[in-house]
């Protein structure tokens, strides 16, 4: 009697959590969907200064009247090894800028990552976490598109996509972000 007592509660238990994660998995948004909210949109971006992985020192300023694409990753992270071709394409075209933020990874496995898989834009060592908490990166993959006077105008969520990014730039075109 007191096993099948015990067979039953776990039964309504395990029940419950998949009820639940069914809810949060129907009402939550669509992959494709990734651009999304964020309290940084039309203010101007957060600075970012330090080093690069390779040790040049960087500052988001110098890149100034450009688009950018700020990109928080970690070579630990599947969805962030899924974007990487997307960002690789997005750093060959002459539309934006990329910049990386490493977050809580180690700088050797960073480099030896885009030595394999391609990458040849600023990685920034972030090992305090300060530029990902000014940016307020709850989870990675994270980036966010900065108009070419300073302002944050996207914050793309579980990848990025370069079309995406092409043309959300493209939509921007003759509009004064000032």
């Amino acid at each position: 009697m007191k096993g099948s007592r015990i067979a039953l509660i776990s039964a309504v238990v395990v029940g419950v959590i998949v009820l639940l994660l069914v809810i949060v998995l129907a009402t939550r948004d669509p992959a494709a969907d990734r651009v999304t909210r964020s309290p940084l949109i039309s203010k101007p971006a957060p600075p970012i200064a330090g080093r690069t992985i390779e040790g040049q020192p960087f500052d988001l300023s110098r890149y100034e009247g450009e688009w950018v694409v700020v990109n928080f990753f970690a070579t630990w992270c599947g969805p962030c090894k899924q974007e990487h071709p997307e960002l690789v394409k997005l750093a060959q075209g002459d539309v934006t800028n990329v910049v990386s933020v490493v977050f809580q990874d180690d700088p050797g496995t960073v480099k030896a990552f885009l030595k394999e898989h391609g990458g040849h834009w600023p990685v920034i060592n972030d090992p305090t976490g300060k530029i990902t908490l000014e940016y307020g990166v709850p989870k990675i993959p994270e980036s966010y598109l900065i108009a070419p006077d300073g302002t944050v105008v996207a914050k793309f969520i579980s990848g990025i996509e370069a079309n995406a990014v092409t043309k959300l730039i493209s939509s921007f075109s003759g509009r004064a972000h000032r």
